[in-house]
């Protein structure tokens, strides 16, 4: 629920990409341990946003262009 978050989803949803998320801060610590995990294979840092695109890159913050390259827009 970061602002850098809510505007990728934004972002994203502006564009009319198909996307899933998660809001780590709202997830139960059990599953927050699960989520973490995954994010830390991607994203050693762990920051956030952290968004995989089609299970091949990482983009790592709120990156207009990047994200848009990475989705061939």
């Amino acid at each position: 629920t970061c602002p850098w978050c809510k505007l990728t989803k934004r972002f994203l949803a502006d564009l009319g990409v198909a996307f899933d998320y998660v809001d780590v801060d709202l997830i139960s610590p059990e599953e927050k341990e699960k989520v973490m995990e995954e994010v830390e294979k991607w994203n050693p840092s762990c920051s956030f946003p952290t968004m995989v695109v089609n299970d091949k890159k990482c983009i790592v913050g709120y990156k207009q262009d990047e994200i848009k390259k990475a989705l061939r827009m």
